[in-house]
């Protein structure tokens, strides 16, 4: 944890919660053990929803629906653009999305993201990164084409659970090239002329971009 589980935990206590379908989908989620987004993570998409009153969102990395949702729920007037590449929970998502009565406002492309977003024309107040860790650095030129001015791209687990400030050498050898291309990712977006961005210890890790 980043921090620390007490922490957490008493911040956690102090939500209201979500209706009960999300809720359900998220036991769920966690029972299948489906990467979902955290607690905090889902905090602070509702406090952003409630804050930008976005109306076109982009999300990279659906898996079963959960965030697309949430974002629905607390961003009613929005509409959403979300991709998935694992083939097997994009029939769930569907479901899921079919039986919040969603379908309208949520539209979910299935395929490689790296191949989606070069063909789409729309422009986005708000995008949520939450796919392969290891490519966000090569979605990047694309997503930022995408982001309208003003608008804030938001970026989850961008700190590997407190791995990222490692050396490449001390984190375990299959994770190293994400590791690597996370830090990249982090110095490109502090570094990038016309955004300014935040990073944040919110569940694990993100970066808040806001497009000048």
């Amino acid at each position: 944890m980043i921090v620390s589980d007490r922490m957490t935990t008493f911040i956690n206590s102090l939500d209201p919660g979500n209706p009960e379908y999300l809720d359900r989908l998220e036991e769920e989620a966690i029972a299948d053990f489906v990467p979902i987004i955290r607690k905090d993570m889902q905090a602070f998409l509702k406090f952003m929803m409630r804050l930008c009153k976005p109306r076109n969102i982009l999300e990279v990395g659906t898996a079963v629906g959960f965030s697309a949702l949430l974002m629905s729920e607390y961003a009613p007037e929005a509409h959403i653009t979300t991709i998935e590449n694992y083939e097997k929970r994009i029939p769930i998502a569907r479901d899921n999305i079919a039986k919040a009565g969603k379908s309208a406002s949520i539209d979910l492309i299935s395929g490689d993201a790296t191949e989606i977003l070069p063909t789409l024309t729309d422009t986005y107040d708000f995008i949520f990164m939450d796919a392969a860790k290891g490519q966000y650095i090569n979605f990047l030129p694309e997503i930022m084409r995408l982001l309208s001015k003003g608008g804030i791209l938001v970026s989850d687990n961008v700190l590997q659970d407190g791995d990222i400030i490692e050396s490449r050498f001390a984190v375990v050898r299959r994770d190293r090239t994400i590791h690597t291309r996370m830090r990249e990712y982090l110095y490109t977006l502090k570094h990038m002329e016309g955004v300014s961005t935040v990073i944040l210890p919110v569940g694990d890790g993100i970066t808040v971009t806001v497009k000048e």
